[in-house]
């Protein structure tokens, strides 16, 4: 008997406004890290070391949630989705922190 869910039409709209939601808080995140190596707004003396270092910590919990979520049967778009949940939660952290600079 197969176990899967089926397909919920909204999960696909969910993880493309996830996406969305995400690239567009990156593209904030670049500008005010930008804007803070230039010295037009405060910049956390950690700041550099942070953006580098989050990086790796968030590409080995995507793998192992997409891992998981593969190993348990879950469709493909709840597997993207588990791989994109370590992302957003560093993207959101991210956006809200530096927008108390600006």
């Amino acid at each position: 008997m197969n176990m899967m869910k089926a397909y919920d039409p909204a999960s696909a709209f969910r993880l493309w406004f996830d996406m969305v939601r995400m690239g567009c808080e990156a593209q904030f995140i670049i500008g005010m890290r930008l804007a803070g190596m230039m010295g037009f707004l405060p910049h956390a003396s950690d700041e550099n070391f942070r953006m580098v270092s989050e990086k790796g910590d968030a590409a080995r919990e995507a793998i192992t949630l997409a891992l998981r979520a593969a190993a348990r049967g879950r469709r493909a778009d709840q597997v993207l989705s588990a791989a994109l949940k370590p992302y957003s939660k560093r993207t959101r952290a991210n956006a809200g922190r530096l927008s108390r600079f600006g």
